[in-house]
């Protein structure tokens, strides 16, 4: 079973099917984003959905809602790697852009207010700089098909000191300022590398829906960081 799933890798098929296999991963992560703007578009509609977000995002209970969203990524991310039963892969990618969709409220909520006020459209900006950034990182994969499996033990010691940094924050109530955001954008910019890399060297033939969930996941956290710092940067 082992040698046919690696014969199944997409890094064993010939040229055609390796494009094949791209184009789906890239066009279910394009359905991916519009999807996560739809439900966020129909959350702003819904003000008892918009004020619980709010509330959630203040103090301790800010911890709950990341302990929320993390057991959900760990729920969508088991479902999109099931036995090959592409129906569980859509499953977990829609509980996920769901979940990002709730967990993005207040920081979007806030760059809203800040354009309302007269700022400048920091969200279309935040987009723009995320979409240029993830782009010219795919490319580096893409074209030099470089294997990037080694930042796998980098990234996960990072996220368990961001993530320490962040409870910390919260307990304690210590901002993390800046640069806390700056390092966590560079700590994206190498999950965009490393879930490249597994696009092209880890996946099957047919988890193209998985392979574009893990995409989605650093794509939507280098949104998020690069709109924290524009937000906090108007907001002075």
């Amino acid at each position: 079973m082992e040698e046919l799933h690696q014969i199944l890798r997409v890094s064993a098929l010939a040229e055609d099917k390796k494009v094949a296999f791209y184009r789906k991963t890239y066009t279910h992560l394009a359905m991916a984003v519009l999807l996560f703007v739809i439900v966020e578009w129909l959350f702003f509609q819904i003000d008892p959905i918009v004020d619980f977000a709010f509330s959630m995002a203040q103090g301790w209970r800010w911890l709950i809602l990341l302990g929320g969203f993390m057991f959900v990524t760990s729920y969508a991310e088991k479902m999109a790697m099931k036995n090959h039963n592409i129906n569980q892969h859509y499953l977990g990618l829609f509980v996920y852009v769901v979940a990002e969709a709730f967990i993005f409220i207040p920081l979007i909520g806030i760059a809203m207010m800040i354009s309302a006020q007269g700022g400048a459209n920091i969200l279309y900006q935040a987009a723009i700089l995320t979409l240029a950034l993830f782009t010219g990182l795919s490319a580096v994969v893409l074209i030099t098909k470089k294997d990037f499996s080694f930042l796998k033990s980098i990234l996960t010691i990072g996220f368990c000191i961001a993530i320490g940094l962040i409870i910390a924050g919260t307990l304690f109530g210590f901002n993390l300022g800046l640069w806390f955001s700056v390092g966590m954008v560079i700590l994206a910019s190498g999950s965009i590398l490393y879930q490249t890399s597994n696009m092209v060297h880890k996946y099957s033939e047919d988890q193209y829906v998985a392979a574009s969930l893990g995409l989605f996941a650093s794509l939507m956290l280098l949104f998020w960081y690069i709109l924290s710092i524009l937000s906090r940067l108007s907001g002075d």
